[in-house]
């Protein structure tokens, strides 16, 4: 398009905006690098995720060619190794809930605690320092947790200061220490979460004379849900999937618990336990490790289709 203007002297075009259609579609070459390795690297993901699906699958099905799916998902008897072996799992399972609803109840509250603390109370500076001392925990080796957790939450604690009925190992102490190894997690993420609410909605609550607690609970906190909740489920996922810490303290007993005093095997603590033994590659013994991986990944992997339906659900756009 050009413009044209009346000068003295006569009629001149000068060149006007040059035209969209120009520009349009032009890319510069590092944007297409970008692109692609972005691209390469979202490609990797799913392969590396379908890689694990299929290492898991194959030995899991010849371990279901010899043991069927029922007995394997309701038998009350895990004994893989005796004579008389037996291969249900729920022995494994009551002890993993154990342990991760333990962890919860120590995590959730505390995690969510500090990240109030953090997000509303604290002043930038006080922010700048606690949050990376909390973060600290995170970089803690899980077997130190474990170690922890057996010589002195254990010995210490539940035997010697609280007198409690409880021998070498318990799903207690594992679940108590695992709790305090997630909490950096959960009060991380839901920080972020709390500190991405506009100050307009503060503000406009405190304008209609609410306090500071009710603020952050009936207003930020709501708010933010969507990213507490994955922070939570995140929590969940890792303590689920956590094996040293259940290795060391929860016990090797399979049996189903029914007290938390009582030790057990988790699955990841079977898997941790029978990785290291003789078992010949290609035998019964051997598959049950795959298949406990395999019902392991499908828990964990329903849990976070289920938290992205509902993040997906409460989101809360600004």
């Amino acid at each position: 398009m050009t413009s044209v203007i009346q000068k003295a002297g006569g009629l001149g075009t000068v060149p006007g905006p040059q035209p969209r259609s120009q520009f349009h579609g032009r890319r510069r070459p590092g944007e297409l690098i970008i692109k692609t390795v972005l691209r390469l690297a979202a490609i990797l993901t799913i392969v590396t995720t379908a890689g694990i699906l299929v290492a898991l699958l194959i030995p899991s099905l010849s371990f279901f060619g010899e043991v069927s799916v029922g007995e394997f998902l309701f038998g009350t008897r895990w004994a893989p190794r005796f004579a008389d072996a037996s291969f249900g799992v729920v022995p494994l399972i009551t002890a993993t809930l154990w342990t991760t609803v333990i962890a919860l109840l120590v995590a959730v509250p505390f995690g969510l605690g500090a990240a109030i603390m953090l997000a509303e109370y604290a002043r930038p500076r006080t922010r700048k320092i606690l949050k990376p001392v909390l973060e600290i925990l995170a970089g803690v080796p899980t077997v130190v947790y474990g170690f922890f957790a057996l010589q002195f939450v254990q010995s210490t604690v539940l035997r010697e200061w609280l007198q409690l009925p409880t021998g070498a190992f318990s799903v207690l102490a594992a679940g108590l220490v695992m709790g305090v190894m997630i909490i950096p997690t959960i009060a991380s993420i839901s920080e972020d979460a709390m500190s991405s609410v506009p100050n307009a909605l503060r503000q406009g609550s405190a304008a209609l004379g609410a306090n500071r607690m009710q603020t952050t609970l009936r207003v930020v906190f709501p708010a933010a849900l969507s990213g507490i909740v994955a922070a939570v489920v995140l929590g969940v996922s890792r303590a689920i999937g956590e094996t040293m810490i259940v290795a060391i303290a929860a016990g090797s007993q399979a049996r189903i618990v029914t007290n938390p005093l009582e030790q057990g095997q988790t699955m990841t603590g079977f898997i941790a336990n029978a990785a290291l033994g003789d078992s010949r590659v290609g035998s019964l013994e051997y598959n049950t490790l795959f298949a406990v991986g395999l019902l392991l990944f499908l828990i964990t992997l329903l849990m976070n289709f289920l938290s992205i339906r509902f993040v997906r659900r409460f989101r809360e756009a600004y």
